[in-house]
């Protein structure tokens, strides 16, 4: 008697990587360019999913452009897309990359919860709080954010 084979399902892993400019108009056309880039992969814009990245790749570019820049050097998105099958969930991963390695903002459980009235200080903390993991990575030069999302089956 013969064992019962497990049927393997194709994946192919989607990757997209492209560099903007260290401006507003920069990360603004990340989001946009971004999110025609899932919707193509079949993350459907206005779903959960899309929700949720469009504003993890908000906050992040917004944070490349604004803490990482540094002057005649671009900031990188690149987005890493498993689909996933019946028995496994996917995973949607989104890494921005800038060129300014000495400041570096803090990891996970290392946010501080900005004062009242304060302008600024809550992007990492909507990152934390959208992403199921996210992480502060070295790269030479400088350093990359990284955000995960796990999509439904």
């Amino acid at each position: 008697m013969e064992a019962p084979t497990k049927t393997q399902h194709p994946v192919t892993v989607r990757v997209f990587n492209h560099q903007y400019p260290a401006n507003p108009r920069g990360a603004r056309l990340a989001r946009r360019v971004g999110l025609h880039k899932l919707h193509t992969w079949g993350i459907a814009y206005l779903s959960d999913a899309s929700e949720s990245a469009a504003l993890l790749i908000g906050e992040l570019a917004a944070n490349a452009v604004t803490h990482g820049r540094v002057p005649g050097r671009n900031f990188e998105l690149r987005l890493t897309y498993v689909p996933g099958d019946p028995e496994m969930p996917g995973l949607l991963r989104i890494e921005v990359s800038d060129t300014r390695g000495e400041r570096r903002p803090p990891g996970p459980g290392e946010l501080a919860v900005p004062e009242d009235g304060s302008d600024g200080g809550r992007g990492l903390l909507i990152v934390e709080a959208l992403a199921d993991r996210w992480a502060v990575l070295d790269r030479d030069p400088g350093k990359t954010v990284r955000a995960e999302l796990d999509l439904p089956r």
